[in-house]
């Protein structure tokens, strides 16, 4: 599991540890970012983009990082796509194809790796006495190269949604007609267009600033922590210790929680203090804006309760190594023995029952152990406590209510009715005794003849 996608449910051990340590909520800190986000300058995508706006956001995240350094051309998930492309070649089988699809993506895939490696390389991107941005013809080749490989990204990183890239669908109706050039050419014009236009607009922003003043040996693209080994997590660029999170979202006004979150979680999750990260921020590629605090005021603005941010590490490492800290647990781990003395019933600062916990203490049976890292909001029912009834039907419930609330209603009555005419001798009929009470058959009223 992604640290992302760890953060985004409330119910993980890494939301309840931050929830727990972050008392001030999101508020401050969102007000500050948005008193530094002045009248933006948006550029939106054109009306081909439609649902490939993840991929241009894939694209212009890695043509930011080779401005700032070329030591890595290609993503860690890109080449991890096209080696789960070699994976899948044999397992898959050709089902009835002459040629099968993954194979021909693998292969492709490392022509392409090689294709963009060269063309950095030629095009020394990461040259400070340069501008951003190269030739247009330069741009727009390297862009299709770019969105291609973020297709491939995108199988290992969610491969159920692979299937649906315009790269399978073409590579699916003809495999053995695919080649590098062709595969250049499936990109939309507008993905290629939206990512030139996000380029020219870092070469005006604060973005170019942080460009010049920085060095080569101080920019590390992708980096990925010590932390890792136990969450996946790849940041977009640590340059001079402020690590920087590329956005490529068009409502620049929403800080989520998650993002908030997100940035933290990387500074946290580098124990060795490898990157020297004293700084956190954001970039908006269709706004143009830097945003970024320093980690002490970012603690501040959170209430985080330990501002030392090596003490901070050293409780994360700590949780993030228990056995029980499973990304996918519904609880924070206890580091003591199983206690029914005090266990909580529902989560901090939400006030939502955990799941099955008051419900077991109803039947009698035995809680799971107590989390010592959160509160004990209400104690158990007593053992003693009276048998939960029998579920009762809505008739049950109305007899019930009939019976406690008119004393009458278990009287027996005879009662007098008119028969139907059908050629019967007319006047009064009794039809016997019937009884107004607790029906046993629970029809209705008059069924329990006498």
């Amino acid at each position: 599991m992604s640290l992302t996608s760890g953060l985004a449910s409330p119910q993980t051990p890494l939301r309840l540890f931050l929830d727990r340590e972050l008392s001030a909520g999101t508020r401050p800190l969102r007000a500050t970012y948005r008193a530094r986000l002045r009248a933006p300058r948006l550029v939106l995508p054109g009306d081909g983009v439609g649902f490939e706006a993840g991929t241009v956001g894939t694209a212009i995240d890695q043509r930011l990082r080779l401005a700032f350094t070329s030591a890595a051309p290609v993503d860690l998930a890109t080449r991890a796509g096209v080696l789960m492309c070699s994976e899948f070649a044999p397992a898959r089988g050709l089902r009835g194809r002459r040629t099968d699809p993954y194979t021909v993506l693998a292969a492709l895939g490392r022509d392409l790796i090689a294709a963009i490696s060269t063309l950095v390389a030629g095009l020394a991107l990461d040259d400070r006495s340069q501008p951003i941005a190269r030739a247009d013809e330069d741009e727009e080749r390297l862009a299709r190269m770019l969105l291609v490989a973020a297709w491939y990204a995108l199988l290992y990183r969610v491969p159920i949604a692979f299937a649906d890239t315009p790269l399978f669908k073409a590579v699916s109706s003809d495999p053995g007609a695919l080649t590098l050039p062709r595969m250049l050419a499936i990109p939309h014009r507008d993905l290629v267009n939206d990512v030139l236009a996000q380029l020219n607009l870092a070469e005006d922003s604060s973005l170019a600033m942080l460009r010049a003043a920085s060095t080569l040996d101080r920019c590390h693209p992708g980096p990925t922590f010590d932390g890792s080994l136990h969450v996946t997590a790849d940041a977009d660029l640590v340059v001079d210790g402020l690590l920087l999170d590329f956005k490529s979202t068009r409502r620049v006004d929403e800080f989520s929680k998650v993002t908030m979150h997100q940035l933290l979680g990387y500074a946290l999750m580098d124990f060795s203090d490898r990157y020297e990260i004293d700084a956190v921020g954001v970039y908006l590629t269709r706004a143009g804006a830097v945003i970024s605090w320093p980690i002490e005021d970012y603690l501040r603005l959170f209430g985080a309760r330990r501002r030392d941010l090596a003490e901070f590490r050293a409780v994360f490492a700590t949780l993030l190594a228990h056995p029980a800290a499973r990304p996918t647990a519904s609880r924070l781990p206890s580091s003591e023995p199983p206690s029914t003395a005090s266990w909580p019933t529902r989560y901090p600062y939400r006030g939502r029952l955990l799941p099955g916990l008051r419900h077991r203490a109803r039947r009698g049976g035995t809680p799971g152990p107590a989390p010592v890292l959160l509160p004990a909001l209400r104690p158990p029912r007593p053992d003693t406590a009276a048998p939960r009834l029998a579920r009762l039907t809505p008739r049950d419930r109305w007899w019930r209510k009939m019976s406690s609330s008119r004393p009458n209603a278990q009287r027996f009555h005879t009662l007098t009715f008119s028969p139907p005419s059908r050629g019967a001798s007319s006047g009064p009929f009794t039809w016997g005794a019937i009884h107004t009470g607790r029906c046993t058959c629970r029809v209705g009223y008059h069924c329990c003849r006498q």
